[in-house]
């Protein structure tokens, strides 16, 4: 079966979450005044905020659904992780130093230096709630993801206890508690998914013939699943359960063919292990999508016996077949993404506010740099751990984000508990930091900045804790309703946000002397209204979350990027030009 309840990962589950919760009451006292609550009084040591930079930055996206897509789609999944990693090339020789020296608090400080104007302080408050509200919802999904098959419990059960865990960790103890949260998590999964890596290259591949956990497929065997118009599922006919005992859905993904008609491989080496699986043959699923009138969905699952070449050539998946396509939407898709990939990392609030935690710019540059080789091994890791769950015959075929965990459990009962528990601290690390963001923003930049109300430590900390409470709500909703979307896709669409929205007027109120107060506004506000319009009219929202036909969106491609960041660094420059003129005159 492939879930089943286990008291042992429930115990590692709650434990991780008590020492969490433990740490925020902890440290609760250290965070009373604004400095504290906001920037941990700039005293976090460098390499500590380079590793909380690795775990704020490795979410559920990253560690799920990088996980899931490279084992339905193979190297595809791994494009997502170059470009992760590619935005950090920007996040240090551009952003680290400047973002240090201009702000204090949150990212509205670092563009309002140099202009003390309110309306800078509203737009970049405002987009810092857009972007935080976007970015969360992977995350809330991710933690439903994991509670579910863990606990038994429907995927809003987990959505709620990760949103109501966060709000704690935020209330409590601010930027203090969700540091040292993040550098915890940021360790742990680096060092177990290092270990889960050695385990597969200590298993090697071995030909199943169809057979999986005592389970014989026949060729052309399919699955279907049925989700009823009341949210019911049925798996092959029957309830889907979460529990030993109960239908489930049999485990699939397994290597059919090895080179040389070998059965078993044995032990392998980090190269090796690409040069055998790119002779040999992987059974993958292909789905079909059938809705009725009365709003069911069923989707009938078939085997699709594919070469392991293709699984190592990128193109394969709907998102980046412009690698290949020689259709010219497809190609601008796929570079709107990969460029949306590389300026959203240097755009994303809740890592920008990071540098505010250290007492220097040496001391920003020096913890980039420590986040960048913590996150560039980890993504190293994310190829061989996709991979290997492809071919571990422990796959769910309805839900890519359990893939990792799932690969855990067909290894270890032990490592599986501990996988999924720093799954879901993974997810606390980075809400925490999210809602962190939002509330800075919306006490630091609307309240206090854009509204005027003048206020002092203790009641600009307290709108901040009011705040935490409303953007985890938001949360919570947010990743109820889109409880069916792959958690990096997802993610996809948030740096997109990010880079059209925040990057223009970062990069050139560093690099132009020319931009103005009005330049910076015009450009947030272009930047991030032009890139949420477009997400909402993309084929994807039409089909997955309006239930509408893809083929009646408006806009012609799903990614946002390649229009909208160029459109919000022009809206700068005009604007800025436009506004300088009136001056003279």
């Amino acid at each position: 079966m492939i879930y089943e309840f286990s008291i042992g990962a429930v115990s590692v589950f709650a434990l991780f979450v008590g020492v969490t919760l433990g740490l925020s009451f902890f440290l609760g006292r250290k965070a009373k005044s604004s400095a504290g609550y906001f920037a941990a009084h700039g005293q976090i040591p460098w390499f500590v905020n380079g590793v909380a930079f690795a775990g704020d930055y490795l979410s559920a996206a990253s560690f799920l659904g990088i996980c899931g897509m490279i084992a339905f789609y193979g190297y595809d999944g791994f494009l997502y992780s170059i470009g992760y990693l590619a935005g950090w090339v920007v996040a240090l020789f551009v952003i680290a130093e400047p973002m240090k020296r201009l702000g204090k608090f949150t990212f509205a400080d670092a563009l309002d230096a140099k202009f003390n104007s309110r309306g800078i302080k509203i737009a970049a408050g405002i987009s810092t709630l857009a972007v935080s509200l976007f970015y969360l919802i992977p995350q809330m999904v991710g933690a439903g993801a994991l509670v579910t098959p863990l606990l038994g419990l429907p995927h809003w059960v987990g959505v709620v206890l990760v949103g109501v865990t966060v709000i704690l960790i935020v209330v409590t103890a601010g930027m203090v508690s969700t540091t040292w949260v993040q550098f915890l998590k940021g360790s742990l999964l680096v060092v177990f998914s290092t270990v889960l890596t050695v385990m597969i290259l200590q298993r090697g591949f071995t030909v199943e013939q169809g057979g999986i956990d005592g389970h014989q497929f026949a060729p052309e065997e399919t699955q279907t699943v049925t989700t009823l118009a009341d949210g019911a599922v049925l798996v092959n006919g029957q309830p889907k359960g979460t529990r030993q005992g109960e239908p489930q859905l049999h485990p699939v993904g397994w290597i059919s063919r090895l080179p040389d008609d070998k059965q078993k491989t044995g032990p392998l080496g980090p190269l090796e292990f690409f040069r055998v699986l790119q002779g040999s043959e992987v059974v993958l699923w292909t789905s079909e999508v059938q809705r009725s009138e009365d709003g069911s969905r069923t989707t009938v699952f078939s085997q699709k016996p594919t070469p392991g070449s293709q699984v190592l050539r990128p193109g394969e998946h709907p998102t980046f077949r412009g690698i290949r396509s020689e259709n010219l939407l497809d190609k601008l898709n796929f570079l709107s993404l990969m460029l949306a990939l590389f300026c959203g990392t240097a755009s994303l609030p809740h890592i920008l506010i990071r540098y505010y935690t250290v007492k220097d710019a040496a001391a920003a540059r020096k913890s980039t740099i420590v986040g960048i080789a913590s996150i560039g091994f980890f993504y190293v890791l994310t190829l061989y751990l996709g991979l290997g769950a492809m071919t571990s015959g422990a796959l769910d075929i309805t839900d890519s984000n359990m893939s990792a965990p799932l690969l855990a459990r067909s290894m270890n009962e032990g490592l599986f508990a501990m996988i999924s528990a720093i799954a879901f601290t993974t997810v606390l690390g980075t809400v925490s930091g999210l809602i962190l963001a939002s509330s800075g923003a919306v006490a630091h930049d609307l309240v206090r900045s854009g509204l005027g109300i003048e206020m002092n430590d203790q009641q600009q900390v307290r709108i901040a804790k009011i705040a935490a409470v409303i953007v985890g709500a938001l949360a919570i909703v947010l990743g109820i309703l889109f409880a069916r979307f792959n958690v990096n896709y997802l993610v996809g669409w948030a740096f997109s946000v990010a880079a059209s929205a925040n990057l223009p007027s970062l990069v050139m109120l560093l690099f132009w002397k020319g931009t103005t107060r009005q330049g910076i506004i015009a450009a947030i506000v272009v930047g991030m209204v032009s890139s949420l319009a477009w997400i909402l009219l993309s084929a994807d929202t039409y089909a997955q979350v309006y239930g509408l036909p893809a083929t009646s969106a408006i806009v012609p491609f799903s990614q946002p990027g390649i229009v909208t960041i160029p459109l919000g660094f022009a809206t700068l420059v005009v604007v800025s030009l436009l506004s300088r003129s009136n001056q003279r005159t």
